[in-house]
């Protein structure tokens, strides 16, 4: 048989087992896992028969996160992403709107100077410093004094940021596209968001095809983890994002959200990012990306049922409301 994957089948139910275990010292619990196999159908198994590594990956706490799901509050200074290209692209808008979504409820702020959606072309390391820097400065200048992660794929734009006041490098690549970005993160002691997804989003929607995407992608981040930790990036300061939307279709996207808690074999902590995206769309009779808020925190809630402990939105204040309603009612 090739290699197993374990998936904690993640309850968050008010009545919870003794013998049941915490996953990642969050709010979920599990008492069975599923195996999970390239060449048999899957099975499911009682929480003894975890292989010892396997149980301290999964019930270890993650050293970047709380007890509670956290919001990162997106902050495009762009003209052309997909949702809210031109919203914040004057640094006056993108320091007032990301102080909006602090006071409405996010942990984390995301500058990104750069789109990542379908079809979108590079941007020039110099023009992308200009987006990103003044608004981090702003932001830091007018008092917000919680997380700011620069959404970046480049090391000289990770470098200005953190230099001006970011502490967390989020990069869609999966820190495959600049090679020197990863010694940057190492240098500064940062923690990162390594994501699943292509070097060129300009590309990354034509016929993406995977052998299994749900096993792929994972192979791909505990890849990625391995070979950040070899570049003085210890694991506790490494997040994971399996990367809706970038380079999957929807079936592709589908699948991996009913199997999300997979990725918590990976021993770090999960940030979803589905905001707005195209199949909510799709799924949800939406066709603009502006009024795809319900399906949104519908996916959001999907993924912090199964332990995400950050999901990355638009929309901060609603998903804030929709996330405090479901702890109350889980009695969490």
């Amino acid at each position: 048989m090739s290699r197993a994957y374990y998936r904690p089948i993640v309850q968050c139910d008010v009545a919870r087992p003794a013998d049941a275990l915490s996953l990642a010292g969050g709010w979920g619990w599990f008492t069975h896992v599923e195996v999970l196999c390239r060449t048999v159908d899957p099975q499911i198994i009682p929480i003894s028969e975890l292989p010892p590594d396997v149980h301290d990956l999964l019930t270890q706490r993650r050293a970047q996160c709380v007890a509670r799901p956290q919001i990162m509050g997106i902050v495009n200074t762009t003209p052309d992403s997909f949702s809210d290209g031109g919203l914040h692209a004057a640094a006056q808008d993108a320091i007032a709107g990301g102080l909006a979504m602090a006071q409405a409820g996010a942990d984390i702020l995301d500058i990104g100077g750069e789109s990542t959606r379908p079809g979108a072309e590079t941007v020039a390391v110099a023009e992308e410093i200009k987006r990103t820097q003044p608004v981090i400065a702003g932001l830091r200048a007018q008092g917000f004094a919680g997380v700011i992660s620069v959404d970046t794929r480049k090391a000289n734009v990770a470098r200005a940021a953190l230099e001006t006041g970011a502490n967390l490098i989020n990069d869609v690549s999966g820190f495959t596209y600049d090679p020197a970005l990863a010694g940057v993160a190492a240098n500064a002691d940062v923690p990162v968001c390594v994501m699943h997804g292509p070097v060129d989003p300009a590309v990354m929607q034509n016929d993406p095809r995977y052998s299994d995407v749900l096993l792929d992608v994972f192979d791909f981040l505990e890849a990625r983890i391995a070979a950040l930790e070899t570049q003085g990036i210890a694991r506790s300061r490494i997040i994971a994002d399996p990367g809706i939307g970038f380079g999957k279709t929807m079936d592709h996207n589908l699948a991996l959200l009913a199997r999300l808690s997979l990725f918590h074999s990976l021993g770090v902590p999960i940030l979803l990012g589905a905001s707005r995206k195209r199949f909510i769309g799709t799924i949800g009779g939406a066709p603009e990306a502006a009024d795809r808020a319900p399906g949104s925190i519908a996916v959001a809630l999907a993924g912090i049922a199964q332990g995400v402990q950050i999901v990355r939105v638009h929309d901060v204040a609603q998903t804030a409301q929709a996330i405090a309603l479901w702890r109350a009612s889980m009695a969490l």
